[in-house]
């Protein structure tokens, strides 16, 4: 990143360069033809999945305006999309590259952003990275065996699904309630996050990190392929094993953003 960028989108983009990181750790020795907890997907097909939104973000930050052909073109077929995005070949070179070239473009971005649903703020934006790059993650995690050390990175995850909220009703042709709730969850380090204000005499949606983050519209395909919940997509491609190439370059320094 490079001239001034707001903190606090600074701050999320630093998260995501991070997330990003510990999930190419993860995948660059793996089998990527292993299936994981998503059904019909394979390691590959999380990768690969990534790697597609994050092109469609740059995308949608470079030029709005084919962005927004692609969406209309998406919006007549969108599990074919998916699944076809989770079938391009990439490399792990080029993912990581992927990553940076979108870091870069948000850390100047102006303005809202266009995306299949509602247009963003480059911040919201790179918050919902955070939030679909864990999702998938946790699923190549547990792929492999592997159990992860949650971090306060998954406050990213929370905050959207709290953000979510007027658009969860509006969605569903329900009126918004004219009152957000409060929200309390207990963070990792056991600390608090809050969001809204403490109205008297009455109760506050609460728990533990977990109960937020793995809530369906966090993104996990294990209950959404896709953002929100739906049947599963199984792509009918088939996800090799990265070859050495690969994991030569994946043993390169990772680029940050």
């Amino acid at each position: 990143m490079s001239g001034t960028v707001d903190p606090v989108l600074g701050a999320v983009l630093r998260d995501l360069a991070a997330e990003g990181r510990e999930l190419e750790g993860l995948v660059a020795e793996a089998d990527w033809g292993a299936p994981t907890p998503a059904p019909g997907w394979t390691i590959g097909h999380q990768v690969r999945h990534l790697h597609w939104t994050d092109r469609a973000v740059l995308l949608a930050l470079l030029d709005p305006d084919q962005f927004r052909a692609m969406a209309a073109a998406v919006a007549s077929d969108v599990t074919g999309a998916v699944e076809r995005g989770a079938c391009t070949p990439v490399t792990l070179e080029g993912w990581r590259d992927g990553r940076r070239r979108l870091s870069s473009a948000l850390a100047g971005a102006r303005g809202r952003v266009p995306w299949f649903g509602p247009p963003m703020s480059p911040t919201t934006m790179a918050t919902a990275r955070v939030m679909e790059t864990w999702a998938h993650g946790q699923d190549v995690a547990d792929a492999l065996g592997v159990v992860r050390t949650p971090t306060a990175r998954l406050r990213h995850v929370a905050h959207i699904g709290v953000r979510a909220f007027g658009f969860a009703f509006t969605a569903n042709g329900l009126p918004v309630p004219p009152v957000s709730p409060r929200v309390e969850l207990v963070a990792p380090d056991g600390g608090l996050w809050t969001w809204g204000t403490r109205a008297p005499r009455t109760g506050s949606p609460g728990g533990r990190w977990t109960s937020a983050c793995w809530s369906p519209g966090a993104g996990t395909r294990r209950t959404s392929p896709c953002g929100p919940p739906g049947p599963p997509r199984r792509p009918g491609c088939r996800s090799p094993r990265p070859s050495p190439d690969h994991r030569a370059r994946a043993a390169r320094p990772a680029a940050t953003a």
